[in-house]
């Protein structure tokens, strides 16, 4: 099993988790996260583009990680994925470069799998 498949199988299993706890608030929160990548002005792929972006430059590895999965699936090329990243770079300064590395571990990881389901 990869490292995605790995970090995959843990999200899911943490979900059910964090939701089994049937709190209000927390429902509403996942809620509202899904809400805000769905196609409205922007349509969503662009969405998860700028998710990662915004990721990387919070330095959160498994929203990193999320939203690549997500922006493969939703058709962005490794070349488009790449200079999104290179935004994120630049906005975020060297302190992202660790960051950045696990990007594209993990993007070659995904090598194009636009089945994967979260």
């Amino acid at each position: 099993m990869s490292d995605i498949d790995e970090f995959i199988a843990a999200r899911r299993a943490a979900n059910a988790a964090v939701l089994h706890q049937d709190h209000l608030g927390i429902k509403r929160f996942f809620n509202l996260d899904d809400a805000a990548y769905r196609d409205e002005a922007l349509p969503g792929r662009i969405k998860e583009l700028l998710g990662l972006v915004a990721s990387l430059v919070l330095r959160c590895n498994d929203c990193v990680d999320y939203h690549l999965i997500q922006c493969v699936r939703t058709g962005w090329t490794t070349p488009e994925i790449v200079d999104a990243l290179n935004v994120g770079l630049v906005v975020g300064g060297s302190i992202v470069i660790p960051h950045l590395r696990h990007a594209v571990t993990t993007l070659d990881q995904l090598g194009g799998r636009g089945d994967i389901e979260l």
